[in-house]
């Protein structure tokens, strides 16, 4: 393995223990440098190569960011998300999703399954709330990447922007998650549904939990009770 590519692990790997999800920005390169103990050519080497692969987005003036560069218009996402409620969230959400699952049963490769396991595995280890919803966000867009189709992995990402932006005040009781917290369990059931290539069962197992997370956080909305069917 050359200097680079060792240099591209190290990163990937700084990423995952920072907890960084999909569009969260990464530290500026000076302090990436220190870090890791490289000089700035040689970052921005392994930076260059990231990107041609769809790992990280760079905008001169703003700094690096996880995941593929978006194709969002920010300003209709700012718009987006003072139009519309979190039951529209959930509601669209159970309608992209559990597609999305099916989809990468059928098309997801192994390197696709290995972060999904991946993200799956650290949701179980985080050692609070805030790490735990990095990587329930990185495991959900990890099955969105693997579904293969670039016009959902949009409206994904579009939703997930929204969904991200929004204030859901839903209260912590503990620091991080109980070890039988259900979604873990959730998790595991779509994970092995799409390895096993159940496209059927993996849509099911998402809208299960899909339906379980909004169970918890939408009981006392004024809207119409998600529909079950």
């Amino acid at each position: 393995m050359s200097k680079t590519e060792l240099l591209v692990q190290r990163i990937r790997q700084m990423i995952a223990s920072d907890g960084h999800g999909h569009n969260d920005k990464l530290p500026p390169e000076r302090e990436m440098c220190t870090r890791l103990d490289v000089t700035r050519n040689q970052l921005r080497g392994a930076l260059a190569l990231l990107e041609a692969r769809g790992l990280i987005w760079r905008h001169v003036g703003r700094g690096t960011f996880v995941g593929e560069r978006p194709v969002l218009n920010l300003e209709d996402v700012s718009y987006l998300r003072d139009q519309v409620t979190p039951q529209h969230v959930a509601s669209v959400r159970l309608a992209i999703e559990p597609e999305l699952a099916r989809l990468a049963a059928m098309h997801g490769t192994p390197t696709d399954l290995e972060e999904i396991r991946t993200c799956a595995a650290r949701c179980c280890e985080a050692p609070d709330w805030r790490s735990y919803e990095a990587w329930d966000n990185k495991l959900h867009f990890a099955i969105a990447r693997a579904a293969k189709n670039k016009l959902f992995l949009y409206y994904f990402e579009t939703l997930n922007v929204v969904r991200r932006a929004m204030v859901w005040g839903q209260p912590r009781k503990t620091l991080k998650p109980e070890e039988n917290y259900s979604s873990f369990l959730e998790h595991n059931q779509i994970v092995e549904a799409i390895e096993a290539n159940n496209r059927d069962v993996a849509a099911q197992c998402m809208r299960q939990h899909l339906h379980s997370v909004y169970e918890r956080i939408l009981p006392s909305m004024d809207e119409a009770p998600l529909d079950k069917t």
